[in-house]
This record gives structure tokens, C-alpha cells and sequence, in this order.
């Protein structure tokens, strides 16, 4: 998806609602149920792929994310993101 994109669809809702970021779990059999794991966005920072360049949006655990802010470089241990 590209930022106009993006920027076209959120522009549809009211600026005050919640954006989430919803990852569908692999479902193994047809009739399993499907599960989703829900995240606050907390960081959202360029990355440069080889082919292109892309925007990441970065949620999960408190803990995980801390943990990839700090390997990333962008944030300390202290939380803060």
C-alpha cells in the first residue's frame, strides 16, 4: 500500500479513532477458526529495502517492541520507544 493510499483511506474516519494493528494468525485446517492478534501502533519509521523503500508500522508486546526500538537504534530501554 502506498502513503496516498493510506492517506486517502484514513481520511474517511473521524481523527480521533483508534488505529490498530491487526496481524490474521496462519490457519492450519480449512475449518480452523481464524484468530487475530491486535496491536497499538507505538513506533512507524522508514526502513530501506532493497528493492524499494517502505514504511513500517511497529506494534506488539510492550516488551518486543522496546526491545526493537533499542536494536534499531531509535529509542532506549527505558520504555520510551
Amino acid at each position: 500500500m502506498k502513503v496516498r493510499e493510506l492517506v486517502e483511506i484514513l481520511g474517511e474516519f473521524e481523527p480521533d479513532l483508534e488505529v490498530e494493528l491487526a496481524i490474521v494468525c496462519p490457519v492450519e485446517q480449512p475449518d480452523d477458526r481464524v484468530a487475530v492478534d491486535r496491536y497499538p501502533i507505538e513506533i512507524v519509521i522508514p526502513y530501506d529495502d532493497e528493492d524499494e523503500d517502505v514504511l513500517w508500522f511497529v506494534g506488539g508486546e510492550e516488551a518486543d517492541v522496546d526491545a526493537f526500538s533499542v536494536a534499531m537504534g531509535i529509542g532506549s530501554d527505558d520504555g520510551q520507544g
